[in-house]
């Protein structure tokens, strides 16, 4: 069994509006130090597969078919063995 962590994030070239609000509302915090922010999702995915390359190829089709937007989505796939 394996643990596919998928972090989702927007291209850099996609305007981030959550991020822009959020980056707002730490400056008004006096968090000025925070120079960007880029809200993302974070999705586990729990895979019964026999390697972890087939684990990371089923991890892979789900999000290029369900979890991300290509066009306007980026996503990264760390997998763990459970």
């Amino acid at each position: 069994m394996y643990k596919a962590i998928v972090n989702v994030t927007l291209r850099k070239s996609i305007l981030d509006p959550k991020g822009k609000a959020s980056h707002h509302a730490l400056q008004n915090l006096g968090l000025n130090e925070v120079k960007e922010v880029r809200i993302g999702k974070l999705i586990e995915l729990d895979i019964d597969a026999g390697s972890e390359d087939e684990a990371k190829k089923i991890a892979d089709t789900a999000c290029t078919q369900l979890l991300a937007n290509e066009v306007m989505e980026d996503y990264t796939i760390n997998i763990q063995k459970n």
